[in-house]
């Protein structure tokens, strides 16, 4: 079979605190839900529950942490925030597009990271903050 089966499909997911709907689209032009809030020309998914699950739990804001199920309406392209500086060859399935994502559903029940994972991720994004390294690549 091959890796390009149509039978198979890329599933994509948005972690946010955004209380949003089935249908709902997730376009640029809105604030980011990290660091300094800039409004972004792209928007981004992850094809990974783990790095969604990262972005509920970093997400800025007061409302709970969401992880949306999401369907790309254009192309999707490597996120260069993590795969260029963090991680080659993109093992977290990070992505980016100029065009919206559609939620199609939201994943009702997942297990967040241990308490003194999110401590050890904040503490490590507080020292790229420090050291100027915290920009988004936009």
């Amino acid at each position: 079979m091959s890796v390009a089966d149509s039978r198979f499909r890329q599933q994509f997911f948005h972690g946010t605190r955004a209380d949003l709907q089935h249908g709902d689209l997730i376009a640029v032009g809105f604030k980011s839900n990290y660091g300094d809030r800039k409004i972004l020309s792209w928007v981004y998914c992850t094809g990974t529950l783990d790095a969604a699950i990262w972005g509920a739990e970093l997400a800025v804001g007061s409302g709970p942490e969401r992880i949306y199920v999401v369907d790309p309406t254009g192309e999707v392209i490597d996120d260069p925030n993590l795969t260029d500086k963090k991680f080659p060859g993109n093992p977290t399935r990070s992505y980016r597009s100029r065009d919206p994502l559609r939620v199609i559903g939201e994943v009702a029940k997942w297990q967040g990271h241990s308490p003194d994972q999110l401590r050890q991720m904040r503490e490590g994004l507080e020292r790229l903050k420090a050291e100027g390294l915290a920009q988004i690549i936009d």
